[in-house]
């Protein structure tokens, strides 16, 4: 929906009922997109943080991956014999 900033004046509560349900406002000036209203994402608890992570690492583990490079050795290809770059 987009409406000028002068109509919305009255209409705030109504425009953020419609952002809050999934509805795009967009407050126009001069015809203009000028402002857009959605609703505030709220902050994901420690406990669904919690929950999340170990559902993304069993994933992973039922992938059954082989194991990456060795972080420690990732660069070697970068340096000689003696520890100096190429």
């Amino acid at each position: 929906m987009r409406i000028s900033i002068a109509e919305a004046e009255g209409q705030l509560t109504e425009l953020v009922r419609l952002a809050n349900q999934g509805e795009e406002v967009v407050l126009t000036q001069d015809g203009l997109a000028s402002v857009r209203l959605e609703p505030v994402k709220k902050p994901i608890s420690r406990e669904e943080k919690a929950r999340l992570l170990d559902r993304l690492q069993e994933e992973v583990r039922k992938k059954n991956l082989p194991p990456g490079p060795d972080a420690a050795r990732s660069q070697d290809f970068l340096y000689d014999e003696y520890g100096l770059p190429k």
